[in-house]
């Protein structure tokens, strides 16, 4: 098992291991020895959010990744699927992004992309721990006239823009405005000409980061605000990112909340009807709503499911040759265009169908009808493994007895933080509270 690599990359407190200068170096040694392999100075893209641990880490992997030979592409404050793109594009041996994504500021993580800008396999992710961890890396290196060097890449930025842009082929929004919510995050600089760009009116949000304010009260974790602000100017929609930009949430023109899962449905039955959709088939996790599985049914669209994660949507798209996809929480995957979950490029697929059927985006988003569902999600003291404990595996199964084929509950200890996180859905919203209160009692009693 892996014991850096969560999920997501490695995650954690900033300033305090894992996620310390001093391991944050010997990523970067270690990757270069893996990834790198014996020749010398191939390039690494490097990017980070808009956290003030960025800096520190920055450095610290360039350091490790410069004294092993290689040079490395500096591209500062950019969106988790810029780098991926830009790995790819920019023929460097692999990507690192320096983000906790959704998580608040005093939190930071690594996340390390392929030379095809797909997340490293887990048997590669363990063998760079393997590295990070034997005690050997801080005696390795290259001779001084080997050492590598850094660039920053000035234009990194518009060459995103312009591939984003390019993924709806430039098609205008001249008529929309728009609420953009960038979570003082990755994308402040970046979203907002984008749309602006393609011809819509923007009233932007949460654009001033200071290093402390990412995930704020702001973005994708917090569509309240945006849906004020939609309804206060008036704005077609709501888009609102998350720190890093690799997911988005809507909110339509009344303020309603339009999550990953009405996206990722909406546009399965747009590119349906385009004879895009391959395999007529969509991927999404186990935590969708049940409502979004009955409604693709009944379109003829097969849904396959996964585990949590949006790694693990990826590795069943490319798997199956499948090319929509995603999460509730809003990674959306178009494998067309991304190797990753974009925010950007999946608000700009949604302002297409909103443009080109001339529908506003709660009818298009009321395809489906939601089953009452409620996440509650705590911090636990210690995660034991679900099968050795007791009390909470019995309260699962009379939960799954009771609700039988008209609901479902997943329990789940997060991939990236110390909590539980436990899904109760069904067809009567009582029945939902009910079975919550049980079992986040029983795992409070044995976790904590």
């Amino acid at each position: 098992m892996k014991k850096l690599f969560g999920t997501d990359g490695i995650r954690g407190r900033a300033n305090s291991y894992p996620i310390t200068p001093e391991l944050a170096l010997l990523v970067g040694k270690a990757t270069a020895k893996v990834l790198g392999g014996a020749s010398g100075h191939q390039r690494v893209v490097l990017g980070k959010d808009t956290r003030i641990s960025g800096y520190m880490l920055e450095n610290a992997i360039t350091s490790g990744l410069l004294s092993m030979g290689m040079d490395v592409l500096a591209v500062g404050p950019m969106p988790t699927p810029a780098v991926a793109h830009l790995t790819k594009s920019m023929g460097a041996v692999c990507g690192i992004m320096i983000t906790a994504s959704h998580n608040p500021a005093c939190d930071n993580g690594i996340k390390i992309f392929a030379e095809d800008g797909f997340k490293l396999p887990d048997a590669v992710e363990l063998e760079i721990e393997k590295e990070i961890l034997g005690g050997k890396l801080a005696e390795d290196g290259v001779p001084g006239e080997a050492i590598g060097k850094a660039f920053r890449i000035e234009d990194a930025r518009g060459r995103y823009i312009e591939f984003a842009k390019g993924s709806i082929r430039n098609l205008s929004l001249r008529g929309l405005k728009l609420v953009l919510d960038c979570a003082n995050g990755a994308a402040y600089s970046i979203a907002p000409p984008i749309f602006r760009e393609l011809g819509a009116e923007v009233i932007e949000t949460a654009v001033k980061p200071n290093g402390l304010n990412i995930n704020d009260g702001c973005g994708a974790l917090h569509p309240e605000n945006m849906g004020e602000l939609v309804r206060k100017y008036g704005a077609d929609a709501g888009i609102a990112l998350d720190g890093d930009a690799d997911r988005v949430i809507f909110c339509d023109a009344n303020g309603n909340e339009v999550n990953g899962d009405r996206i990722i449905g909406m546009l399965a039955l747009s590119f349906q009807r385009e004879k895009k959709l391959a395999s007529d088939t969509v991927v999404v996790t186990s935590m969708s709503n049940l409502g979004l599985s009955r409604a693709m049914k009944q379109a003829g669209i097969r849904v396959e499911v996964t585990d949590v994660g949006d790694r693990y949507v990826i590795e069943r798209m490319r798997a199956g040759g499948f090319n929509v996809g995603g999460e509730q929480s809003g990674h959306i995957i178009f494998m067309d265009y991304a190797t990753t979950g974009d925010g950007i490029i999946s608000a700009l697929h949604v302002l297409k169908l909103m443009k080109e059927s001339g529908k506003p985006l709660a009818e298009l988003a009321g395809f489906m009808t939601v089953f009452p569902q409620k996440l509650h999600s705590f911090a636990v003291a210690r995660k034991t493994p679900l099968e050795e404990l007791s009390l909470l595996p019995a309260e699962i199964e009379a939960c799954r007895a009771a609700l039988g084929e008209s609901g479902r509950t997943i329990v789940r200890y997060s991939g990236t933080e110390n909590k539980i996180r436990i899904l109760v859905e069904a067809e009567q919203s009582s029945d939902v509270q009910h079975w919550i209160e049980r079992l986040s009692a029983a795992a409070k009693q044995e976790l904590n």
